[in-house]
């Protein structure tokens, strides 16, 4: 597959975590494998849009004839990274009706009286759909090992658990994507001032947010051992810089580009005679 305009390597390939990935030393603020700048990163993000939203409209339209293909997009980052931007300039290009998005906040007690994937099960997505998760099952790692609320054995069965599951996914015909948005601290803390500075925007500020900001090193820790337990060949992470919104959404894109046409999808042929409905058609 040829690279699109403005990009100099894939961004699956170059963006994927593979042995040795030490995300300490990968910059939030750079642009890797995009020789443009801001008002270029636009302009391919909407010519590629189409692209996009064709290949998931024939993962779509193949499931409607026996296909049990689908794709499911995990998103995780600290807060403010632009995992909603995503949803909306990358996700909000394609046909509504084969999107499945499920945005997990913390867990009701229903959902705490199951194990912790029992509500990610229930998400996922079916034939011919793109899942897209707004945080994710590894909420159940990252926070828990912060905040110390489970124990190293506890956290071991969940990151084995985590890799049964996506492998059961990918058994299924479930294509798993997951893509960690690389904020920087210091832009963190800009994009939470600005929030405060902006009426419009109060209701994204959460209190939280802040507080959470202060274990910054311990959720950096925590993701590295995240890469490092689940990346798997069945379900690849992603880290992808995100100080610059526009190449998190580009780069995100593309990665669902290039997964996407991997699957190798075609526009299925009917269970109808074509030359004898045209010919009803003329004579109508």
């Amino acid at each position: 597959m040829s690279l699109p305009l403005g990009f100099t390597a894939s961004p699956s390939e170059l963006l994927k975590v593979s042995a040795g990935f030490v995300l300490a030393g990968r910059p939030t603020d750079a642009s890797p494998g995009f020789s443009g700048r801001k008002d270029d990163g636009a302009a391919a993000l909407g010519g590629r849009a189409p692209v996009l939203a064709q290949l998931q409209e024939q993962l779509f339209a193949e499931s409607r004839f026996g296909s049990k293909k689908s794709i499911l997009l995990v998103l995780q980052a600290m807060d403010t990274a632009g995992k909603g931007g995503i949803v909306g300039h990358v996700v909000g290009a394609v046909d509504p009706q084969g999107v499945k998005l499920t945005a997990f906040k913390a867990p009701t007690e229903e959902e705490k009286a199951h194990d912790f994937l029992w509500r990610i099960r229930r998400a996922a997505p079916g034939p011919g759909m793109l899942g897209v998760f707004d945080r994710s099952h590894y909420e159940d790692v990252l926070i828990h090992r912060v905040h110390g609320w489970a124990d190293e054995s506890e956290l071991d069965r969940r990151y084995q658990a985590i890799n049964d599951f996506e492998a059961e996914l990918a058994a299924a015909g479930t294509t798993v994507v997951k893509v960690m948005l690389n904020v920087g601290a210091a832009e963190q803390l800009e994009r939470l001032r600005a929030r405060l500075h902006d009426p419009t925007k109060y209701w994204k500020y959460s209190p939280g947010d802040l507080d959470e900001h202060a274990f910054w090193p311990a959720y950096m820790d925590a993701y590295q051992i995240v890469f490092e337990r689940t990346s798997t060949p069945d379900a690849p992470w992603h880290v992808v810089p995100a100080d610059k919104k526009w190449y998190a959404r580009l780069a995100v894109q593309e990665i669902l580009i290039e997964t996407l046409a991997s699957m190798n999808l075609q526009w299925p042929p009917g269970d109808f005679d074509v030359q004898h409905e045209r010919a009803r058609l003329k004579d109508a």
